[in-house]
C-alpha cells in the first residue's frame, strides 16, 4: 500500500478507518470541561479500538500495523472526534513515548512497559521542553547523576502532554554536561517515585481536551534498568521520536480539517444572502477551492513522510515539511472557515474551537521557525563558517 502511488487504501484499512472514525463520533465526546475520570474512561474505550497501540508490535500488546496505516488511523481518528485535544494526546502517548521504547527499549523493557501501554490501561507522557529548552532542546538543565545502581534526577519540565494522568514518564535528562550531543540520556520513570511531583493543569487557549503540566523532579532515584537506550543516548532517542511525531501525530489534524472543511463546504450551500447561497459567490468558492488545496497538499506531504518511516529512512526533512505544511493549513483553514461563517464563526462553536486547537500546532514538536532552520542546513543553506581575514 502506497498512498504516492495509488492515493487509496486497501479495503481492509477504509474499513478500519471508516469503523475507527464512526466509534470516534459516538464514544469519544468530551464533557464541556476537562474532567480525568472521563479522560481516562475514554482512553481505555479508544485502547479497546487499539488506538493507543497501533504501530507497537503484536507481541508486545500492540497491533503491530505499519506507520503509514497508523497513520491513516490516526486521521480517522482525528476525523471522527471532536476533542482535538484527546487525539492530541493519544498520539503523544504513542508516536513520542511508546515508539521510542519499542525501538530503544531492551526486551525486559518492552515486556514490562508496553502492553499496558498500548492497551490503554496506562498512560505516558514526555518530558523534553524545560523554561530554559524550548526550541534549544537539548540545553536542558535537569541532571541525572550515577548514584550506585542508579540516578538520581533533578529539575523541572514544562508543557508536558498527559503530565496530570500518567502513569510513566520518558524524561529527558544531562548526565554528562560537558558531553552535548552525547550528554543526554532518557530515563523511563513510573507516575508515583518519591520526589516527582505535577503541578496544575494548564489552562490553555486550545486543545483544552489534551492535560498539560509542569513536571518536578527533586532527587528521583531511577534504577539503571529504567534508562532507554545507552547512556548519552537521550538525543537520538529524543531526534527518533520526533521523527514519528511531527509526521503520525500530525495526521489527526488531517481529519479535524477534513471534517471541518465538509461542514464549512456544507454550509456555504446552505446559507443566503441576497437571495441566492454564498458559495455561489466568486469570493466564497475560490476561498473553499484554496481550504481544499492546502487540506490535499498536506495530506499528500504527510503520508510521504510516513512511507519514509516505513522503508527505515532516517530523513528529518520529510517530517519538518510536513509537519509544516499540515500546521500551516490548518490553522489557515480554520480562519477561513470563521471569516465564511460570519458573526457565527466568532461565537462557541465547530470553527472557533477547531481554529484554537490549530494554532499550538506551530509551535509543539519543534516550532515551524526551528523546521525551516533545519530544512535549510540539510539544504545546505546554514549559517557559514565564520572565516578570519588573512592579515596583510
Amino acid at each position: 500500500m502506497n498512498p504516492l502511488i495509488s492515493f487509496t487504501f486497501d479495503r481492509d484499512t477504509e474499513e478500519m478507518c471508516a469503523t475507527l472514525t464512526d466509534f470516534a463520533e459516538q464514544r469519544l465526546g468530551a464533557p464541556e470541561r476537562f474532567d480525568a475520570a472521563d479522560f481516562r474512561r475514554r482512553w481505555l474505550l479508544a485502547g479497546r479500538q487499539g488506538v493507543t497501540g497501533t504501530c507497537v508490535p503484536d507481541e508486545f500488546g500492540g497491533s503491530g500495523l505499519d506507520a503509514v496505516t497508523a497513520t491513516a488511523l490516526m486521521e480517522a481518528l482525528g476525523r471522527g472526534c471532536r476533542d482535538t485535544g484527546f487525539a492530541f494526546s493519544v498520539a503523544a502517548h504513542l508516536y513520542a513515548c511508546l515508539m521510542p521504547v519499542v525501538e530503544f527499549g531492551t526486551t525486559e523493557q518492552k515486556k514490562r512497559w508496553l502492553p499496558a501501554l498500548a492497551s490503554g490501561e496506562r498512560i505516558a507522557a514526555h518530558g523534553i521542553t524545560e523554561p530554559e529548552a524550548g526550541s534549544d532542546a537539548l540545553s536542558l538543565r535537569t541532571r541525572a547523576v550515577r548514584d550506585g545502581d542508579g540516578y538520581v534526577l533533578t529539575g523541572a519540565k514544562c508543557f508536558t502532554t498527559n503530565a496530570p494522568v500518567a502513569d510513566v514518564f520518558l524524561v529527558q535528562a544531562v548526565t554528562d554536561p560537558a558531553g552535548g550531543y552525547f550528554g543526554v540520556t532518557s530515563f523511563l520513570v513510573e507516575a508515583g517515585t518519591p520526589g516527582l511531583t505535577v503541578g496544575r493543569p494548564y489552562d490553555k487557549v486550545g486543545l483544552r481536551g489534551s492535560p498539560m503540566a509542569d513536571v518536578h523532579l527533586d532527587g528521583v532515584f531511577v534504577p539503571a534498568d529504567q534508562v532507554l537506550g545507552a547512556e548519552g543516548g537521550g538525543a537520538a532517542v529524543f531526534t527518533s521520536s520526533m521523527r514519528w511525531e511531527r509526521t503520525c501525530l500530525f495526521a489527526a489534524y488531517l481529519g479535524a480539517m477534513k471534517r471541518l472543511l465538509d461542514s464549512t463546504v456544507a454550509y456555504v450551500k446552505e446559507r443566503e444572502q441576497f437571495g441566492t447561497p454564498i458559495g455561489s459567490f466568486q469570493a466564497v468558492s475560490h476561498r473553499i477551492v484554496d481550504m481544499t488545496l492546502r487540506y490535499e497538499s498536506a495530506r499528500l506531504m504527510l503520508f510521504r513522510a510516513a512511507v519514509g518511516l516505513d522503508e527505515g529512512s532516517h530523513d528529518e526533512v520529510g517530517p519538518a515539511l510536513a509537519k509544516l505544511a499540515v500546521s500551516e493549513a490548518a490553522v489557515q483553514l480554520g480562519l477561513d472557515a470563521v471569516q465564511l461563517r460570519g458573526g457565527l464563526g466568532i461565537v462557541d462553536g465547530e470553527a472557533e474551537t477547531f481554529l484554537r486547537d490549530a494554532l499550538p500546532s506551530r509551535i509543539f514538536s519543534g516550532t515551524n521557525e526551528i523546521q525551516k532552520n533545519n530544512i535549510a542546513r540539510a539544504m545546505g543553506l546554514g549559517r557559514a563558517p565564520h572565516r578570519r581575514r588573512a592579515s596583510r
